[in-house]
């Protein structure tokens, strides 16, 4: 018969190579999520970056509609000062519905829409648009990922003794952009 030493010192190795794998693993799947979220910033700041062209390019021709425009660059404000998630996600809808405000305004104005500057940056705002919904995407996948890791068992013990938290999810809160479109003919 084996010495029952060696049964205990192999229990303990092999607990202690479950506790690094799971540890890693939390760290690897930590990294993923912020990773997504500096894709996301990268993306809000080139859509930021847009914004002062396409408030210029309006200015011109709807100079009396301040209000709009200032709107626009608050918005974008609080959306380059956000410290955190929770943040860039009420920025981001400030600045969303600010936007739809000043494309709305700019349909007063039928020589603005015909302006090649305009329709550029228009393209490029919708393109900039496509990105970050992509990048919101990825970002909740990697989420749903590490949050589901995170509350399995085993890993729920190993996450609360080294402090691991949840992630939130990236998402909309502004009410009018969950509601279904309605569609007249």
């Amino acid at each position: 018969m084996q010495n029952p030493i060696y049964w205990i010192i192999g229990i303990v190795i092999f607990i202690f190579l479950v506790i690094v794998y799971i540890y890693n693993r939390l760290i690897t799947l930590a990294q993923r999520v912020k990773e997504a979220e500096s894709d996301i910033d990268v993306q809000l700041k080139r859509r930021a970056d847009l914004i002062p062209n396409l408030v210029e390019a309006v200015k011109g021709y709807a100079s009396h509609e301040k209000e709009v425009f200032e709107r626009v660059t608050q918005a974008r404000s609080a959306l380059l000062s956000a410290k955190n998630i929770k943040e860039e996600i009420e920025a981001d809808n400030m600045l969303t519905s600010a936007l739809k405000t000043l494309f709305a305004v700019a349909e007063n104005y039928p020589e603005l829409k015909a302006n090649q500057n305009f329709l550029e940056l228009q393209r490029e705002l919708r393109d900039a648009e496509d990105k970050i919904m992509a990048s919101r995407r990825f970002y909740n996948a990697v989420v749903m990922e590490y949050n589901s890791f995170l509350q399995q068992f085993p890993n729920n013990l190993i996450a609360n003794i080294f402090k691991f938290k949840p992630y939130e999810y990236f998402e909309i809160e502004v009410e009018a952009e969950k509601e279904v479109p309605k569609v007249k003919f």
